[in-house]
């Protein structure tokens, strides 16, 4: 065994915004997730099960990928209109929060 080990680097994971298409760390995004039962709903831990889809914290990537049906598309799924309201309210608070 060598002695002089270096210490290994953490990978973060990445991510693709379905709105703007640039990767971004995964912490940084919003997830939607669909579970195995159909249900879809916002995932701010990054953990439930199920697929998912990413979008980063800018109202204008959110719209452009609301208005292509991007998380319908990603999801495989109809989005209730709820969901994308919360997600625009959580996006739209993130933004006042850290301008």
């Amino acid at each position: 065994m060598s002695a002089n080990k270096t210490p290994k680097v953490k990978k973060i994971p990445q991510r693709k915004c379905t709105g703007c298409g640039q990767s971004f760390p995964k912490k940084d995004l919003i997830r939607v997730v669909r579970s195995p039962e159909g249900e879809v709903s916002l995932d701010f831990t990054g953990k439930k099960s199920g697929r998912g889809a990413y979008v980063c914290k800018n109202a204008q990537c959110f719209k452009k990928a609301a208005k292509a049906n991007r998380f319908r598309t990603n999801l495989e799924c109809e989005i209730p209109e709820e969901v994308l309201v919360s997600l625009e309210e959580e996006i739209t608070a993130w933004e006042a929060e850290n301008k």
